[in-house]
């Protein structure tokens, strides 16, 4: 299976569906984009969009059975992960590919000290011995700037900060030095400062490792001091993308543009109403087949029925071409 050299990674014709009480939906739909060499790609969008379902497709984490991967392929150094035998998944997954997971009480185990859960990860995919495993874990945590490491290694999960619980998830997805890491909502829930500090290591991490990142995230904010491309997401589709300085600067889709009006601004003054997008984003069951965020903001005809086309406007700029989402785009 060949790939562009320019990539790392290729995502094509991404489906993948829940099983809800209402049936089987798509929450992604006909997803495609490319992640390349050393760059930092992000998907944003609200809520309930699909952001983390893509990103968890990639190595095929869906909560199961509830998650199926319907179509696509995913192809990462010339192979479809998508079909790939699960013991060479296991290899490439924490192996070459790294993940930080959004939450992290729920993917660190309460019960296991966080030295032997990097541990675990090295003995698995470098073949090293418990004791080197364990050496490199407290090199681990003193590279994501762990404080006390050598004392902290042996620490259980509920004993550390939500920051220090980030570092600690950070250090096992980049165990073994992974050429992509995916970060799904890695600041959810910490504070600002910690937030900044995260991020900063993350763009540390990634220049000193030269890996490729993807980056999953609601804040436009995190996208523009961290992402090189940037791709909106909206109701399972991708409604827009563009390298970030393009997207900032000429955003095309009605939907990119209630974003960033959302955005606090220096200039506003204390208790200024902020901007709000109206309505929600639908249920994957009541998805219209075509503009969905026609569908939120309650307009009708001919945008509801057929879903636009995705085509390039200029400067490695894409959109999802709705004529009344589009109409007066910078």
């Amino acid at each position: 299976m060949e790939i562009s050299p320019s990539n790392l990674m290729e995502i094509r014709g991404l489906t993948t569906a829940f099983h809800t009480e209402h049936g089987l939906f798509p929450v992604v739909e006909d997803v495609s984009f490319d992640i390349p060499h050393g760059k930092c790609v992000g998907i944003v969008g609200e809520s309930g969009c699909g952001k983390s379902a893509t990103a968890m497709s990639l190595v095929r984490l869906l909560p199961r059975p509830r998650g199926r991967i319907l179509s696509g392929c995913v192809n990462f150094k010339g192979e479809d992960l998508l079909t790939m035998a699960p013991e060479r998944l296991r290899e490439i997954r924490g192996g070459c590919i790294g993940t930080i997971f959004q939450e992290p009480m729920q993917a660190l185990n309460p019960v296991q000290r966080i030295g032997d859960q990097i541990s675990e990860v090295l003995m698995l995919h470098c073949k090293i011995s418990a004791e080197e495993a364990w050496e490199e874990a407290i090199r681990l945590l003193e590279f994501v700037h762990f404080a006390a490491p050598r004392e902290r290694v042996s620490d259980y999960p509920h004993a550390l900060s939500g920051g220090m619980r980030q570092r600690a998830l950070i250090a096992i997805a980049l165990a073994c030095r992974p050429e992509l890491i995916i970060a799904d909502e890695p600041t959810t829930a910490l504070d600002v400062t910690v937030q900044h500090q995260v991020l900063s290591l993350l763009r540390e991490l990634r220049s000193e490792l030269g890996a490729a990142s993807l980056l999953i995230t609601h804040d436009l904010g995190v996208i523009a001091q961290n992402c090189d491309i940037v791709w909106v997401m909206y109701a399972g589709r991708m409604v827009e993308a563009a390298p970030v300085e393009e997207l900032f600067a000429h955003p095309s889709h009605a939907y990119t543009r209630a974003l960033l009006a959302a955005m606090p601004r220096p200039e506003y003054t204390r208790k200024t109403h902020l901007p709000t997008i109206p309505g929600v984003v639908a249920a994957p069951h009541e998805y219209a087949p075509g503009c969905r965020f026609c569908q939120r903001l309650g307009r009708s005809g001919s945008t509801l029925l057929e879903r636009p086309s995705f085509v390039h406007i200029g400067n490695s700029h894409f959109v999802e071409a709705c004529p009344l989402c589009t109409a007066d785009a910078p």
